[in-house]
């Protein structure tokens, strides 16, 4: 226990001592942060007031002190000037850089001022600190860094009496004080308005780039010079443009929406660029014939233009003709129709008659029967001395012999209607003649024979044609 007890002691002492090296590290005795100003007048500021970073207050003025001629306690060239020590409570402000910079300016009508100060950017290096002397362990901010302009009641004091006498004596003598001291009055003047060294800074990068500015002016001239000729098209330009920025303003959240889907497109759109470019590689020949080719095509475009010009009469004349045959046209549909319903009802027919030549196509019947009428008429012919001749069977009946006047029963002239046999051996008489009950029947008789006769004829043709095309359904 009394070990852990030491530990705790020795721990608590570096604690103390950490604590005190740190409030002495911080450029102040009670622990806040100290700086030094040098200013060219101190312009009535007394201790106590405040210090102010971009309008808030951080501080405020601990002391003020003058270097004189004959002390040793300013720096080199800060001799007859205002040194004001500012004491900095909020750490937050704190360090101060060396582009730091502080100004006093009045607070209020009744002449009470405030230090006004910015402590610099991080970028540039911290503020050297003061190790012996006057402000011995505060940072130093020089005189060129700090601003004491005119107060306001001053200016005023010029128009009082004593006052503008005495200012009309400094006047009178100024070139004399001021003799030699020329620079040392411009560095007193820019230090009293931030402004005026600003504009210097500003004029001096201006100098260094006059040959950049007299291109500018040239090139602003060629390029001003078509836009004042085209001023109203520019106006109406700008007038467009507010209208699409409007436009683009009422929809921002849909564009913000696309400008965040647009990554995701690219990574799906490389690979299609990708393909693109080979297809442009692979395409580069093909282009080249073209090229090669075009003079040939324009050749031809060239010579297709007489063509078309011939061609538009004969288009007109057809338009004119399809115009003309549209009434026949239209006539002719009844006409389509009764062959739509003839063709339905012959399909049956149309497909029996297909069966029928597929099936004489494929037994070869019709080449078999040429080959018998070829054949059979060869075997039916004879041949002696004459050459040739063909062997025939006449067939002799009361119709074969020459007659100049009509036969009974040999008429060739079909009776109209359903007429009879009788009817059709009455026709066949000549006018007036009636033959009797006996030679009508014996005309019947004839007819009877012959119509047994053909039919026995008749029989060997049919079984040759059953033999050549096979049994009928």
């Amino acid at each position: 226990m009394r070990r852990i007890g030491l530990i705790a002691i020795i721990l608590m002492a570096a604690a103390v001592v950490g604590t005190v090296a740190g409030a002495s590290g911080s450029g102040g005795a009670n622990g806040t942060y100290r700086v030094r100003a040098i200013f060219d007048d101190a312009s009535f500021a007394v201790p106590g007031e405040q210090v102010r970073i971009a309008g808030a207050p951080v501080g405020s003025i601990a002391s003020l002190d003058v270097c004189v001629a004959h002390s040793t306690r300013c720096a080199p060239g800060t001799t007859n000037k205002a040194a004001v020590t500012l004491e900095i409570a909020d750490s937050r402000f704190t360090p101060f850089h060396t582009d730091a910079t502080c100004a006093i300016r009045p607070q209020s009508l009744i002449g009470e001022m405030y230090v006004d100060c910015d402590p610099g950017t991080a970028a540039a290096p911290e503020l050297g600190r003061i190790t012996s002397g006057p402000g011995a362990g505060t940072y130093y901010l020089p005189v060129t860094r700090t601003h004491s302009p005119v107060d306001f009641d001053i200016a005023q004091d010029i128009y009082r009496e004593p006052v503008a006498q005495r200012l009309a004596v400094i006047l009178n003598e100024l070139g004399t004080g001021l003799a030699a001291r020329g620079s040392d009055l411009n560095a007193v003047i820019h230090r009293a308005d931030p402004a005026l060294g600003y504009t210097d800074q500003v004029l001096k990068i201006l100098a260094g780039q006059n040959r950049a500015l007299a291109k500018l002016a040239t090139d602003s001239a060629a390029v001003l010079t078509p836009l004042a000729r085209q001023r109203k098209a520019l106006a109406d330009f700008i007038v467009q443009a507010n209208t699409t920025a409007t436009a683009s303003a009422a929809r921002a959240e849909d564009i913000s929406n696309s400008i965040r889907l647009l990554p995701g497109f690219l990574r799906q759109l490389g690979p299609l660029m990708v393909d693109l470019g080979t297809l442009a590689d692979q395409g580069t020949p093909l282009a080249s014939e073209l090229g090669t080719s075009a003079a040939a095509l324009g050749r031809e475009f060239t010579e297709l233009t007489p063509f078309a010009k011939a061609a538009r009469n004969a288009l007109i004349d057809l338009g004119a003709t399809a115009q003309n045959s549209q009434g026949p046209l239209v006539a002719t549909i009844p006409l389509a129709q009764q062959l739509g319903r003839l063709g339905t009802q012959l399909e049956p027919t149309a497909t029996e008659l297909d069966r029928l030549t597929s099936s004489l196509n494929k037994t070869g019947a019709i080449d078999q029967l040429m080959s018998v009428l070829f054949h059979g008429t060869t075997a039916a012919n004879g041949f002696d001395s004459l050459g040739h001749y063909v062997r025939d069977e006449l067939l002799v009946s009361d119709c074969t012999g020459y007659a100049l006047s009509p036969v009974p029963g040999c008429s060739a002239r079909l009776p109209r209607g359903a007429a009879t046999a009788q009817d059709a051996i009455a026709a066949s008489l000549p006018a007036g003649t009636k033959r009797s009950p006996e030679a009508t029947k014996s005309v019947l008789s004839a007819a009877a024979a012959g119509s047994a006769v053909a039919r026995n004829v008749s029989a060997p043709l049919q079984q040759l044609l059953g033999y050549l095309i096979g049994p009928g359904r």
